[in-house]
Parts: C-alpha cells; sequence; structure tokens
C-alpha cells in the first residue's frame, strides 16, 4: 500500500469517529430534553394546612387583679369547758354537715355537778315552800296580836332570800346542763375539718389551742385592692349604685395554673374607707364553689369585665408566632396563597387571643402545618375548629 492510499484510510477512520461522537452527543442531547420535559409535567402539589376561620365575640372593657381566696366561713373549734378528750368523730380533711358530733371531753364531772345542782335546787325549793308558809301562819297570829312586828319582819325576810335561793340554785342548774352540753362537740355549720391538734387522752380546756378548724369554701371569697384614683373616678361615673352588689360587672378568675376557672363571679362587699398604708380600697368578690376546687388562701388573678360590651376578633395562640417585629400570623388569601400578617393582641381569653388590628373576621389563618409553607407559597386548605377554652384543634365534624 502507497503512502497516500494509508494516508486517505486513515482520514476516513478519523471522519467515522468524529461522525460517532456527534451522533453520540445529539443522543444525549435529546434524552436529556425529554427528562426535563417530563420533569416539568411532574409538578408538586400544594401543600395542606390546617386552617381556622376568624370569628368575633363580645367582649368588654376589663383590668386583671393580683387577689386571694378566703374562705367563705372559717370557725376555731376549742373546748369550752375543762377535761380529757375522750372521742373524735371525724377524719380530718373531710366534709362535715351542720351538727355533725366532732369530739367529746369526758363528761362525768359534769354530770356529777348537774345533780348536786339539782339536789340542791331541790333543797333550796323546799326551803322557799317552808318560809312560805311560816310567812303565811306569822301573818295570821300577827292580826291576833300573838307575834310582834320585828319577828314578822324575820319571817317576811326569810322568805325573800329563800326564793332568790331557789332562782340562785336554778342559775346553777342551767350552767351545770350548759358546761355538761359543751362536753360533746358538734359542727357549728357544714364544711371540711383540718387537721386535730390535741389526741384522744389530752387535756383540753377554753385557754387550750384550737382543736382542729372548720372552713365553708362554697361559696369562696376572693379580696383584692382597688387604687383610689379609680375607685373615686368610678363612683363619679356611677352615681346611681348604691352598693358593690349593684355594679354591673363580669368576673372570672384564673387559677395559679394558668388554667381558667369554670365559675363566674359578682362583687360582694367594697370597704368604707381608704387604706392609708397603700391608697387603695379593699374589695371582695364571691364564686361559686361547688366541686371544692378553689382553696382558701391561693393567690388567683380576678378579671373584671364590663357588660358593656362589643364585637371583636378571636385569633387562637396556635396561629400566633413572632419575630423581632412582633407578633404576625399567615393568612391564606383568596388564592389559597400564603400572606405574612402582622397583627396587634389584646389580652388572652382561655385558648384565645383578642385582636386589636391586622385581622378581620372570616379570614383564614393557618394553625397546623406553619413549618411547611412560607410567604407567597400556594396551599390546601383544610378547615377545622378551635375548642375557644382547652384550645385542642378538631376536624369540623367533630364539633
Amino acid at each position: 500500500m502507497s503512502a497516500h492510499d494509508s494516508l486517505n484510510k486513515y482520514n476516513k477512520q478519523i471522519k467515522s469517529k468524529l461522525i460517532q461522537s456527534v451522533l453520540i452527543s445529539s443522543i444525549a442531547l435529546a434524552l436529556t430534553a425529554c427528562g426535563k420535559q417530563e420533569a416539568a409535567k411532574k409538578v408538586t402539589p400544594p401543600a395542606a394546612v390546617s386552617v381556622y376561620t376568624i370569628k368575633t365575640d363580645e367582649v368588654g372593657n376589663y383590668r386583671e387583679f393580683v387577689a386571694r381566696t378566703q374562705a367563705h366561713q372559717e370557725a376555731e373549734i376549742k373546748a369550752r369547758v375543762e377535761g380529757e378528750l375522750l372521742k373524735r368523730h371525724f377524719n380530718e380533711g373531710t366534709a362535715i354537715a351542720q351538727g355533725q358530733a366532732l369530739l367529746e371531753i369526758d363528761p362525768a364531772e359534769f354530770q356529777a355537778s348537774l345533780i348536786q345542782a339539782q339536789a340542791d335546787l331541790k333543797s333550796k325549793i323546799a326551803a322557799q315552800n317552808g318560809a312560805a308558809r311560816d310567812l303565811k301562819r306569822g301573818k295570821d297570829v300577827a292580826k291576833q296580836g300573838f307575834i310582834s312586828q320585828s319577828d314578822l319582819d324575820k319571817l317576811t325576810t326569810n322568805a325573800a332570800q329563800t326564793s332568790a335561793a331557789v332562782k340562785a340554785a336554778e342559775a346553777a342548774l342551767a350552767k351545770a346542763k350548759l358546761n355538761l352540753s359543751y362536753t360533746k362537740i358538734s359542727a357549728p355549720f357544714s364544711g371540711k375539718i383540718g387537721k386535730v391538734n390535741f389526741n384522744v387522752g389530752n387535756i383540753v380546756g377554753p385557754q387550750s389551742n384550737a382543736l382542729a378548724t372548720l372552713t365553708s369554701i362554697d361559696p369562696i371569697y376572693v379580696n383584692f385592692q382597688v387604687e383610689e384614683s379609680d375607685y373615686i373616678t368610678y363612683l363619679q361615673k356611677h352615681k346611681e349604685i348604691k352598693s358593690a352588689q349593684q355594679v354591673p360587672m363580669d368576673l372570672a378568675l384564673r387559677l395559679p395554673n394558668n388554667s381558667q376557672y369554670g365559675q363566674m363571679g359578682k362583687l360582694d362587699f367594697a370597704d368604707t374607707k381608704i387604706d392609708q398604708g397603700t391608697g387603695t380600697v379593699e374589695m371582695r368578690a364571691v364564686f361559686p364553689n361547688p366541686e371544692g376546687i378553689v382553696l382558701p388562701g391561693l393567690f388567683v388573678t380576678l378579671i373584671v369585665e364590663s357588660q358593656d360590651k362589643k364585637a371583636m376578633s378571636l385569633v387562637p395562640q396556635a396561629a400566633v408566632q413572632e419575630n423581632q417585629q412582633g407578633k404576625f400570623v399567615l393568612v391564606i388569601d383568596e388564592n389559597n396563597k400564603v400572606v405574612t400578617r402582622h397583627v396587634k393582641l389584646g389580652r388572652r381569653i382561655n385558648a384565645m387571643w383578642l385582636v386589636e388590628s391586622g385581622l378581620k373576621a372570616n379570614e383564614s389563618v393557618i394553625i397546623e402545618g406553619l413549618q411547611k409553607v412560607k410567604q407567597g407559597v400556594e396551599v390546601n386548605p383544610v378547615e377545622k375548629s378551635v375548642n375557644a377554652i382547652t384550645g385542642v384543634i378538631n376536624n369540623i365534624s367533630a364539633k
């Protein structure tokens, strides 16, 4: 083979490889384009989120006060006579009915005193009767001149003294009966009884400390203070109100565990003077306490709300987030797209926030799935309900 033929063969081989390379590149480009078209056809569906439709409620002006609870009735059970404590008829910390027997003191000494007082009274009555007969006879013989006026005066004095002695004996008998009755101690009212301070066998008496304490906590008192300026301003605006019971306010309690108490209260008492040390007026509210949940001595928050109310929007706490600009919520617009909305919130009412500005009724806010979305993305909203007391999120059908 000549050199010229070898060169032609080499050139043909080079051309063949170039053609193969171009074909392979073309096929690869075609496949890549097809893959992109297929990927473009696979659109990610919008993320599903739970939403809540903003509703309104009638809300009035309000204030919160630090308050302390107090028993409606409280009595220290004390011994009124001295003696050995014989019996206890209750368990500590239990409910007690009015008139129920609580404790017994040894009655032997007082029973003996009663018997003695009864005998003494009989003796005094006998003496009284004898003196009365002597006086009658004396008066009869005095008419005939057989007795001096001095002797008649003595008979009269003796009759008066024996009558007085009978009255004294009657009083002693009444006291003996009363002392004997004091050996049995009963509950003056219904309530709960606390710890016993003296065990059976101890000697107790009027000088002893309380044997136990009985408290009635249904209803329960709630004491709080109002600044003198606020109190005077209120009186000036409501001159028609003559007593605390007439004040048109709705009262609620928030307990120390941050839960809302289920009963509403009313004002019961306002003091007649200003405390010079604190510049406040002592006031008292009263709340039903049938289950005994609110115990005396608790620090609670008293929520005072006016009865003059207006419709305001409420948003669940679950919807509220916070950043450097303040509190915000994620709102779903008419195109199901997420919009960040900063809001101004008022007080918290159970599991809801009062909206002062930034949201309107019937707008939808995201309450679940907040971490899956951001401003401007489209979502698939699923309507849910929220328990306004507990904050529990439910399906609409599970309301």
